[in-house]
């Protein structure tokens, strides 16, 4: 079976929808029924309610919404806090409601699906979501300027390739084994980082506030400070990037595992990064995010033959004699540097946190014997690291490709 043999036919045909109300601020509780937020919706497709503490009363949900209910088994979208891939087209996401998430609350931005019996199913509209016939429509209907949104008026304007219902199953049946095994790549790349953090507890401890400062380790030459050289009439524009030049890492380019993203490091067209005087990069130099995505840290690996930091990083080059890069950089990625840079956070501007509070941060320094050793530890752990990332690369390309197969008609 070919795809153009299966029915394109309008999404409210295939699938019930329903945004949620837009609640205002003065109803919020904290007790009562959770209120669903696009926050709670996480890239990998669970539902972590956790994360706010947004309610309403009771009595206000039983008079005014109780047909904003969420059900077991109710797929929920993010409608808006939602951003551009790497391929240009906008990505949302998903997750399945479960028995233990309720009772829950559709909120503003936050839209559920139910599928009409007999006609759809819903296990195949989540992987839908994130195939490229959604994924384009939606990209071309968005609103929103600052921030892309989009709500039940765009959805219905949308068309499913939609297949009979056994082959529907079948195809998200394929499509949920191979997601099960990158989520189990994504499980144990998650479980190194902690053995790593684990290592460095065990021979460090968590001695938050103590150690040298920052700043006396900068005035003493044990650290070097790379800033970014974006400053002024010399700061990039828009025009100043394009597909050939110098590597331009920014903190965007960083993922949760302190590595750097390839894809999401821009170019900088040659001649105008020969302008910039600071912000050159080298390898075991450690890169901080002090603006934005503050905390992220990654050791540069020296993977581009030159590269740049942009306005998001600060660059610290340590003196091998006082300091191991692959020390200072999980010494920078602990609880208690973190924590450091949240306190700091408070006193500067919001969400930032400039050179002269980060000289006032504190780090131990222990001997670099010590360093050393653990760095030959850390060393085979990013070792293993390697090879699951490479790995789970691989799986990511095959899944993509399954993907477009199975909504093709192809598998």
């Amino acid at each position: 079976m070919i795809a153009t043999r299966w029915d394109r036919v309008p999404l409210p045909d295939a699938y019930f929808f329903q945004e949620g109300p837009g609640v205002r601020k003065w109803q919020f509780t904290s007790e009562g029924i959770k209120l669903l937020n696009v926050a709670n919706i996480e890239k990998d497709g669970q539902l972590n309610l956790s994360k706010t503490d947004r309610h309403l009363s009771i009595d206000e949900v039983e008079n005014r919404y109780t047909h904003f209910l969420l059900d077991e088994g109710d797929l929920v979208i993010a409608s808006s806090g939602i951003s551009f891939d790497v391929d240009g087209l906008l990505r949302t996401r998903g997750a399945f409601v479960s028995a233990d998430h309720l009772p829950l609350c559709l909120n503003t931005s936050t839209i559920r699906f139910k599928a009409k019996e007999g006609v759809s199913d819903l296990a195949f509209l989540r992987h839908w979501i994130n195939a490229y016939e959604f994924r384009q429509q939606i990209t071309q209907r968005v609103t929103g300027s600052a921030q892309q949104n989009f709500g039940p008026t765009h959805l219905k304007s949308l068309k499913i390739a939609l297949p009979p219902l056994s082959e529907q199953k079948r195809i998200a049946e394929i499509l949920d084994r191979a997601e099960a095994l990158r989520s189990a790549r994504r499980a144990a790349l998650a479980l190194l980082d902690e053995l790593t953090q684990s290592i460095f507890l065990d021979m460090f401890g968590d001695q938050t506030g103590e150690g040298r400062s920052i700043g006396q380790l900068l005035d003493e030459g044990a650290l070097l400070l790379h800033k970014d050289g974006n400053h002024g009439s010399l700061y990039p524009r828009a025009e100043d990037f394009g597909e050939h030049g110098i590597p331009f890492v920014s903190a965007k380019a960083i993922d949760e595992q302190g590595d750097l993203d390839t894809e999401l490091v821009e170019k900088l067209r040659t001649e105008k990064a020969e302008q910039l005087r600071i912000g050159w990069i080298e390898d075991g130099d450690v890169l901080l995010a002090h603006n934005a995505s503050v905390g992220k840290v990654a050791r540069y690996d020296g993977r581009f033959k030159r590269a740049l930091i942009g306005t998001s990083l600060t660059a610290y080059r340590p003196n091998p004699a006082v300091l191991d890069s692959l020390y200072l950089a999980e010494c920078l990625r602990s609880h208690g540097f973190q924590r450091q840079l949240a306190q700091n956070m408070g006193q500067t501007t919001r969400n930032q946190v400039p050179i002269t509070a980060q000289r006032r941060l504190r780090i131990p320094v222990p001997n670099v014997e010590l360093q050393n050793d653990f760095a030959r530890r850390v060393a085979l752990v990013n070792e293993r690291k390697g090879d699951l990332r490479r790995s789970h690369k691989v799986l990511d390309e095959l899944f993509s490709s399954v993907q477009q197969r199975a909504f093709r008609g192809e598998l």
